[in-house]
């Protein structure tokens, strides 16, 4: 599953796109989100990018969503505090 919890956060498990055209959800593949993202794979330009996008998506804080896994890689694991999986799944595939 694409997103599940762990205690009070929810995890998502993405695989970031950067350098894409377009931001935007791409489709489920391998039990990960597929997220595009314009910014470049450089300095954590991308990983600040995948923050913004999910804040302003899931309509929370960016202080709320953390990147617990995959820094410097393109599958990430994103912990995300004060919303369902429901919620995520609902606001992130509509």
């Amino acid at each position: 599953m694409w997103v599940s919890q762990k205690g009070v956060s929810i995890v998502l498990s993405c695989r970031v796109q950067p350098n894409s055209s377009r931001e935007g959800i791409g489709e489920i593949t391998n039990n990960a989100l597929i997220i595009r993202l314009n910014s470049p794979a450089v300095e954590g330009k991308a990983n600040d990018a995948l923050i913004r996008f999910l804040s302003k998506r899931l309509g929370i804080a960016k202080s709320r969503i953390s990147i617990i896994q995959g820094e410097r890689n393109r599958n990430k694991l994103v912990s995300i505090e004060g919303v369902s999986p429901e919620e995520i799944a609902g606001l992130l595939t509509a």
